[in-house]
């Protein structure tokens, strides 16, 4: 059993359409398992109270709530990817399935949650030992919503 589980909060019952839409994501995710509601328990009896899921090796609960509970980007979940192509292919799904371009990789899906899709990569530029490259590297990353790696790989080297 993982120690830490990140719980994410669902309104209009949304949390069983999230799990599975996340799932379609990346190979090796899963619905694990689900909780209905009760009678009397603040929600439809038989729908989905919490359900347990997991991506890329971590697992996650989401919960059906009320409306009282926001997300912002001030807590959002990292991918890390190994590749531009794995990044163009997640942008693409949350874009196409309701979600809202942010700004440098974070991309809100249709939920609220906040995703940063990340290549892997661009660290080694936003880090590089030539720092004048890495204020070029970061200013670049500034304007951009997706992250472009040969946009920050140029700007790093000057180009």
């Amino acid at each position: 059993m993982q120690k830490i589980v990140t719980n994410i909060w669902y309104t209009d019952g949304a949390a069983q359409e999230a799990a599975e839409f996340y799932a379609t994501l990346f190979e090796d995710a899963k619905i694990t398992g689900t909780i209905p509601f009760v009678e009397d328990a603040h929600g439809t009896p038989g729908q989905a109270m919490v359900v347990n899921f997991e991506l890329a090796g971590q697992q996650f609960t989401g919960i059906n709530g009320d409306d009282s509970a926001k997300h912002d980007h001030a807590m959002s979940l990292l991918v890390n990817c190994e590749d531009q192509a794995e990044v163009d292919r997640l942008w693409d799904a949350f874009l196409s399935n309701g979600g809202k371009e942010i700004q440098c990789g974070w991309i809100a899906d249709k939920w609220g949650v906040n995703w940063q899709v990340w290549p892997s990569e661009a660290d080694r530029y936003l880090g590089g030992p030539d720092k004048e490259g890495a204020v070029r590297a970061t200013e670049a990353m500034y304007g951009m919503k997706k992250i472009d790696l040969q946009g920050i790989k140029d700007a790093y080297e000057g180009r």
